[in-house]
């Protein structure tokens, strides 16, 4: 029996003396990596970015619970219990409704893209502050005299044409639009894409299992590596274990592989959006391809605009890598950010439709004076637990300096 004991000891020390080697080696490995020691709950949540983690904090639910198919704009939210999101409005994005008949009472700004926008118009619910919607009421009269309001008209993963699609749809209930996007389109311009800018980012099969099914490996990778993520990240020792960290990683990794199962379908979500044979592969004419047409989707909500005599302006985001010195706490979060050289080309490349008119603007020098951490991770800003911004009130007062100039907004006293 003492000798049973004796081994059940000695088999527990051993695997005691394993885990504590392998959660060494992880954090010696990181650290060579980080050039810091970063705490496993600050590398946990880089599994998500901040806009995903604010959806569902404090439940164990997943984003994807949260999200709601549309007809139209590939993927929304719910309010539908357990995961929906309480302050779900009545087209599937957050907070206001979306009126149908044009309101008298208020001057309705649109302020649409991806999860920038949606956060710069307010994401999350009050105390939290409307950052767009604040700064114009406080510094400016509107061109009807009637207050401000800031329709949040973005979510996470959005890019073109989903921006034009919602404009199309209430253009004849609002009185001016704002686009606040790039980051999102940027994705679909790296050399080796073979899809068209409007093939509508993973959270479109997350919600359709009908195309999910034509990858049924990957949505199952994504699903464990989300389940895994979630559940270490939650555990309070686990949580803190930087070889749990390192097990998630891989797992991503693995999950984000090009072609882990490749479909052999004839008609697929990728077929549907492929680029022509000519076309990929080839850096210079895919940028160019991309770049027509993301042009294209802006002229027309300008066009839109004109027809519905709607104010309109358009403004490229800023990222992480071009245009801040980062500190320290930022640098790692940026590796997963835009490639500034590509990023300023497609900038550079949009900025030209100043010449046919648009009002257009380049937010990416917004934080060129700003010393401390602003960037929480690959594109957005730090939100204090009420969710204030000092990222997020920059943008807004340059956003608004830029339509009183244009719109001729009148100061307040």
């Amino acid at each position: 029996m003492k000798r049973r004991i004796f081994g059940w000891i000695s088999t527990l020390v051993g695997l005691v003396m394993a885990l504590a080697v392998v959660e060494m080696t992880a954090i010696a490995w990181l650290y060579i990596e980080e050039g810091r020691y970063t705490p496993a709950a600050e590398l946990f949540e880089r599994t998500q970015n901040t806009y995903v983690r604010d959806s569902t904090k404090g439940t164990t639910c997943r984003y994807v619970d949260t999200l709601y198919p549309h007809p139209y704009l590939a993927f929304v939210h719910h309010a539908n219990p357990p995961c929906g999101l309480g302050n779900a409005n009545n087209i599937g994005l957050l907070n206001d409704d979306f009126p149908t008949i044009k309101r008298a009472d208020r001057y309705v700004v649109l302020v649409t893209g991806g999860s920038v926008s949606s956060q710069l118009a307010q994401n999350i619910s009050a105390p939290a502050p409307r950052f767009l919607e604040e700064e114009l009421n406080r510094k400016y009269v509107s061109p009807n005299g009637k207050p401000f309001q800031v329709l949040n008209g973005g979510d996470g993963a959005w890019k073109q044409p989903q921006q034009l699609i919602l404009f199309a749809m209430y253009a004849g209930s609002i009185d001016a639009v704002v686009t606040v996007d790039g980051y999102n389109e940027h994705y679909l311009f790296r050399s080796y894409t073979e899809e068209r800018l409007e093939r509508p980012l993973s959270n479109f099969a997350d919600v359709n299992p009908f195309v999910a099914d034509e990858n049924f490996g990957d949505a199952a990778i994504g699903w464990v590596m989300g389940r895994i993520a979630g559940s270490l990240a939650a555990a309070p020792l686990l949580g803190s274990s930087h070889a749990a960290y390192m097990i998630v990683r891989g797992i991503e990794s693995v999950a984000k592989s090009k072609d882990v199962f490749k479909s052999t379908k004839k008609t697929t979500l990728s077929s549907i959006f492929a680029l022509p044979p000519e076309v990929r592969g080839k850096g210079d004419l895919v940028f160019a391809t991309q770049l027509a047409l993301y042009q294209k989707y802006t002229r027309a909500i300008d066009a839109v605009a004109r027809d519905n005599n709607l104010k309109a302006a358009y403004f490229l985001q800023p990222v992480p890598t071009w245009g801040k010195t980062l500190t320290e706490a930022e640098k790692g979060p940026a590796a997963n950010s835009a490639e500034p050289v590509l990023y300023r080309r497609i900038v550079d490349g949009m900025m030209t439709l100043r010449e046919r008119g648009l009002a257009i603007h380049d937010l990416g020098d917004l934080l060129k004076d700003v010393p401390e951490t602003i960037y929480a991770d690959d594109i957005h800003f730090i939100r204090d637990a009420k969710g204030d911004s000092k990222g997020y009130r920059l943008m807004a007062a340059r956003v608004g300096q830029v339509l009183a100039e244009a719109w001729k907004l009148q100061p307040k006293p």
